[in-house]
């Protein structure tokens, strides 16, 4: 059954539209404002959950002289994202209702996380590659926001990393798509941006037959490989993927966000953001990764999943908050997601896609649930520091029986819901490693022993309720959260708990279809059945994760150890996540800096050089990429007046060169002006050379009048500065030349000069007026002032505007401040500006908060260095 194109665009619409009225509505509802954004979040997955059992495309025109149309595609996968997004917006906005109580800034907070789940659920359905870029940028755009929130240092610090991380990984994966929508039109499928696609509807009722990339698959990959193209192509995307799903070495920016509110965490953690990432990989899956798998694919995404899904794990066992500690499990997780996908071959196609789908859902509950909780402890406990929790259960059993069942979830404990598609992991990965042999054998290795870590630190959250309390904690009041805070964690681990129970309730309700969509064309899916049953088929991955759970419960009695060697590890500046960041950041600001002081002298010959070197080379370098020839010189014949008229223009030329002075320097130039004038009188040009004339001269009246104010001698020129300006004046010339050989040696069939000459002049038979002739004798005055006028009345407005600036500043000379010796704080004249040296770093604002020296060491980022007056005065 197709999908409904109204009500999916309807869906999608909805929290935008909601975004725009949460602003006003504040003013009137306050705090409940929150209930009004998860009554737009229910109201789009109500929406979608109408066209649960729909599968198609859906399209609108766009930017059709592109090819480009809003296409929004509805199968297993997108429906998966689309229903966590929207689902778990309607639990964190309820949530946020109790959380938000006493924070600031809520009247931005709920239209920007509308705007937010929007964004995600448009990632979800987008078919063509450029809405899924636009939407896909929107996540980072509003995620900065949320994550700084606060406004304080280390949120603003945390929302420009995510930022810059993400957007940085967005245009390498833009690069990527192009190169997608490039090799297309060089196919029989043609130009497309359609990601995937086939028969839409239209919201006119019709049906249009869309030509989408993974639709052609087989032709898209050949394409790819005969360009040479599909390894980059792979590459970029697989960059966007990465660093929207914070793996490594892109992982850095993710523990940074917890600077967020909790509810946001919650809600970018399980099904918004980072989720993008993921479902990017599961998406293209289908194009990349053939029927008979090669090992490209494979090489990079599992290998990239599984090495990150360990790293992360380890420094999340050296966590000290509770949100930093989920967040670097979130980045675990989402990297056995990557893994799931990655994994191919013959034995792995299959499972792969089942492992990623099913791990997507499973990680959002539980890990949504876990911040959740996490939320809860430090609203009740007034901290997040783990060394300062425990023993919890006391005064929250409920929560405490919440955690117990996420926790051991997200551990990979049999039989709560993260076992499972874990299960499956290990199944995938021991079933490649027997087909291949070799060095595969790594990837269960791999996976075993990241495990291992993910099992310690998830005991390690659940004994924050089941450990010794600490003694500070005694002292502290804990009461039970508001039920507005409690119930959607007590509902999402309600479905964990139910999941691990019966994980064919997931499977068939909606996992089964979201595998589906990952398989390649041609390929057919065979029906995922998981029960309680398997735990007593001794089966070689089922070892595994026994095995897993053994020596993690036994390594966690040196936990305490193992947490003090991935501090002192971290300690070392190229193993902290955030150094090489902060690294790359300081080095941009010293090389701003240095640009700076080189670029902005204040000298006009210096950007005058930077413009004509970038114009010429784009030009030179366009001339060579279209393989441009310059036209035969053979057959030329010149007059000798030209070549005596050429020849005294070079003349002054030169003169201009050697001049001694101001005036003598324009009066030398003014010849190669004059002399120009004259070649248009010999090329039969009589008002271009009048035109020339005047304008000559009034420019040499006007440049002897200024230079009467200026000292009259040029001073010396030094070697290197004359050596610099030749090569830039002979780089110019050559430039010129070419684009006028080149220009002048094409013939259109239908060149325009025609179309001037019988428009020009006063048609034979006209009326008293008359709109599609120029009435003109002159040519070049009928293009100057008819064909042309609105550019003639551009051009003079400019030089009407500059004329008027420079009278304007004639009349204010002299009455302004900023004169030397006059004003007031001339002794801070050089606040702001780098020392002479321009060594170090200009601010902290690129450095980690927790990597900073003791307070007071370093100014707060975004603020200026004053001498003598701290920041902002």
């Amino acid at each position: 059954m197709p999908p409904s194109p109204s009500v999916l665009f309807a869906a999608l619409a909805l929290p935008f539209v909601g975004a725009a009225l949460a602003y006003p509505l504040y003013r009137v509802l306050g705090e409940r404002t929150a209930l009004f954004a998860a009554g737009v979040a229910a109201a789009s997955f109500a929406l979608l959950g109408t066209q649960y059992g729909a599968q198609g495309a859906v399209t609108m025109p766009w930017i059709p002289s592109l090819g480009v149309s809003l296409t929004l595609y509805l199968d297993g996968l997108s429906k998966l994202i689309a229903f966590l997004a929207t689902g778990m917006g309607v639990l964190v906005f309820t949530y946020s209702y109790g959380y938000m109580h006493a924070e600031p800034g809520k009247r931005k907070y709920y239209p920007t996380l509308l705007a937010f789940m929007g964004a995600m659920v448009g990632v979800a359905l987008a078919a063509d590659l450029v809405s899924l870029f636009l939407f896909w940028e929107l996540t980072s755009v509003t995620s900065f926001m949320l994550i700084g929130h606060y406004g304080d240092e280390s949120g603003q610090y945390a929302a420009r990393k995510s930022m810059l991380i993400t957007v940085a990984g967005g245009l390498f994966m833009l690069v990527g798509f192009l190169l997608l929508a490039f090799v297309s039109g060089n196919t029989e499928i043609g130009r497309t941006f359609t990601l995937v696609g086939g028969q839409a509807a239209t919201l006119s009722g019709g049906t249009v037959e869309l030509e989408s990339m993974i639709g052609n698959a087989e032709v898209m990959r050949e394409g790819l490989r005969e360009a040479g193209l599909f390894l980059p192509a792979m590459l970029l995307v697989g960059v966007g993927a990465a660093t929207k799903s914070a793996q490594v070495p892109f992982h850095s920016w993710l523990p940074n966000a917890m600077e967020a509110p909790t509810p946001v965490s919650a809600f970018l953690h399980s099904a918004t953001m980072v989720k993008a990432g993921v479902y990017l990989v599961g998406r293209v899956r289908p194009l990349f990764l053939p029927e008979v798998p090669q090992p490209d694919w494979m090489l990079v995404f599992a290998t990239l999943g599984l090495v990150s899904m360990t790293v992360t794990a380890v420094l999340a066992v050296g966590a000290t908050d509770i949100k930093e500690l989920l967040a670097y499990s979130t980045a675990s997780h989402l990297s056995l997601i990557v893994a799931g996908f990655g994994l191919a071959g013959a034995e792995g196609i299959e499972l792969g896609a089942e492992t990623g789908a099913f791990h997507v859902f499973n990680h959002a509950v539980f890990k949504a649930t876990l911040f959740l909780v996490a939320g809860i402890i430090a609203h009740e406990a007034g901290t997040r520091a783990i060394d300062e929790l425990g023993g919890l259960r006391e005064e929250m059993p409920i929560v405490a029986g919440i955690t117990a069942v996420a926790a051991l979830g997200m551990a990979g404990v049999p039989p709560f819901n993260g076992f499972w598609s874990k299960e499956l992991l290990y199944e995938t990965t021991y079933l490649v490693a027997a087909a291949e042999g070799g060095l595969y054998w790594l990837y269960p290795a791999v996976a075993v022993f990241g495990s291992v870590f993910t099992f310690l630190y998830s005991v390690r959250f659940l004994m924050l309720f089941f450990g010794e309390k600490p003694d500070a904690l005694r002292e502290t009041h804990i009461h039970r959260p508001p039920l507005s805070m409690l119930a959607p964690p007590a509902l999402l681990a309600a479905v964990a708990l139910a999941v691990g129970l019966v994980p064919q309730l997931a499977i068939d309700g909606i996992v089964q279809s979201a595998f589906e969509s990952a398989l390649p064309p041609g390929v057919e899916a065979h029906a995922l059945e998981l029960s309680l049953a398997k735990l007593v088929d001794p089966t070689p991955w089922l070892l595994m994760s026994l095995f897993t759970v053994g020596v993690g419960a036994v390594a966690y009695r040196g936990y305490g150890s193992l947490h003090r060697g991935v501090r002192r590890a971290r300690s070392v500046p190229v193993w902290s996540p955030d150094w090489y960041y902060d690294t790359a950041t300081a080095g941009a600001e010293r090389l701003g800096v240095a640009t700076d002081r080189y670029v902005q002298t204040g000298l006009l010959r210096t950007y005058a050089g930077a413009l004509f070197v970038g114009v010429s080379a784009l030009a030179l370098g366009g001339y060579v990429a279209a393989g441009a020839v310059l036209p035969a010189l053979g057959g030329v014949e010149v007059a000798v007046p030209v070549v005596l008229v050429l020849f005294v223009a070079v003349v002054g030329a030169v003169a201009v060169v050697a001049a001694p002075s101001h005036v003598a320097g324009v009066l030398t130039l003014s010849i190669l002006g004059f002399m120009v004038a004259v070649f248009y009188v010999l090329a039969s040009a009589p008002d271009l050379a009048l035109t020339q004339l005047v304008v000559e001269t009034l420019v040499l009246v006007i440049f002897l009048l200024v230079l009467d104010k200026l000292p009259a001698y040029y001073g010396e020129i030094g070697r290197r500065r004359a050596v610099g300006d030749v090569l830039l004046a002979g780089t110019v010339g050559t430039t010129v030349f070419i684009t006028v050989m080149l220009a002048t040696a094409g013939r259109p069939d239908d060149p325009i000069f025609r179309f001037f000459i019988e428009r020009a002049p006063v048609p034979a038979e006209h009326g008293p007026y008359f709109t599609d002739f120029g009435g003109g004798g002159n040519i070049v005055n009928v293009i100057l002032v008819d064909f042309r006028a609105f550019d003639t009345l551009g051009e003079i407005s400019v030089v009407a505007l500059a004329a008027l600036s420079v009278l304007t500043m004639v009349a204010m000379r002299g009455r302004g401040r900023g004169q030397s010796g006059d004003t007031e704080g001339s002794d801070d004249a050089g606040a702001g500006t780098p020392a002479a040296d321009g060594g170090g770093e200009t601010s902290g604002a690129s450095r980690a908060p927790s990597d900073r020296d003791a307070p007071g060491d370093e100014p707060r980022p975004d603020r200026e260095r004053t001498a003598g007056g701290g920041a902002g005065d």
